[in-house]
């Protein structure tokens, strides 16, 4: 008897290509119309003062405000406004970075962009900090939750498996078919895990699903059902209760260290979690690209001084 197929997921069709991306912005004049578009969707409007009627001065590539006199263009207090790469090249980069499940490296953007290494780190450490920025405003989690946490760290030459002296601690909250939250802790105890859980998801979830560390007894209410799977058995998936979506993310984001960055300093481990976090949170939104760069003209920027400090 033939078995049945396995039931494929639908595929997600992004608006925006490779082919289209080249195609549709290839100059800088191209570039700064589309953020014009983002930044001004319904009228441009002046910076300082929030009037409609402005004359453009081409020869500059600016505006000025007919009520005020205030000159600034599509760029001013964006993270653009400073840069001295070709707008392509940053549209490229953004594209580069949503297109990749498991992120690019800031070398593969230095050989990709033909740019040096520090424009390249710069560079996508901004557009992280941008994804973060949209990210400061999830609305709580519901429905089904499921809650994990793992190590991240390399190997250390004379030590075993079970060493972490030289890890950090990431914990997962997702909701099933929806968003996203990780964070770096210091800890996995009870008081540690019990905030993150309680500070993003709604009272009145569905349930919690964990796995058996007893840190996460207790978390359960009247509203929101606790169950647990125990992996030290070999139990994975009873029912509808697993982790099986927080786990499919450390492996993705374990992946993404190994396969694309290599190397990842806890100093910055927050920023790469937020690029991950934005990434699969719009794993199924066809307007990645677009969303990515609206975010980028409406971010504040980050310093280079302020990120190597």
């Amino acid at each position: 008897m033939a078995r049945n197929p396995r039931k494929q997921k639908p595929e997600t069709k992004y608006e925006m290509n490779l082919v289209k991306l080249v195609e549709l912005f290839h100059s800088e004049d191209r570039c700064r119309s589309y953020l014009e578009e983002l930044r001004w969707p319904d009228a441009l409007a002046c910076l300082r003062c929030g009037n409609t009627s402005i004359s453009r001065i081409k020869a500059r590539d600016q505006y000025e405000c007919n009520s005020c006199r205030y000159q600034f263009s599509v760029l001013t207090n964006t993270i653009f406004h400073d840069t001295h790469l070709p707008l392509n090249k940053w549209f490229m980069a953004v594209y580069l970075m949503c297109e990749g499940k498991k992120g690019v490296s800031a070398n593969q953007l230095k050989r990709t962009l033909n740019i040096a290494y520090r424009t390249a780190w710069y560079l996508s450490h901004r557009i992280r900090n941008a994804m973060a920025q949209a990210r400061s405003d999830v609305p709580k989690l519901t429905d089904t939750i499921e809650v994990d946490e793992t190590w991240v760290g390399g190997k250390v030459v004379g030590k075993g498996h079970g060493f972490t002296g030289n890890k950090a601690i990431v914990v997962g909250v997702v909701q099933r078919k929806g968003e996203i939250i990780l964070r770096v802790v210091e800890d996995r105890t009870r008081k540690t895990l019990h905030e993150i859980i309680l500070t993003n998801t709604d009272p009145k979830a569905r349930a919690i699903f964990t796995d058996e560390w007893p840190a996460y007894a207790g978390i359960g209410d009247q509203d929101t059902r606790h169950e647990t799977v125990n992996h030290s058995q070999d139990e994975y998936v009873r029912g509808e209760v697993h982790t099986n979506t927080v786990e499919g993310v450390w492996s993705l984001l374990k992946r993404s260290i190994v396969g694309s960055f290599h190397h990842v300093s806890v100093k910055h481990l927050d920023a790469y979690l937020d690029e991950l976090e934005w990434r699969f949170s719009n794993r199924n939104n066809p307007c990645l690209f677009r969303d990515t760069m609206r975010e980028l003209v409406n971010a504040e920027n980050l310093e280079y001084k302020e990120l190597v400090a």
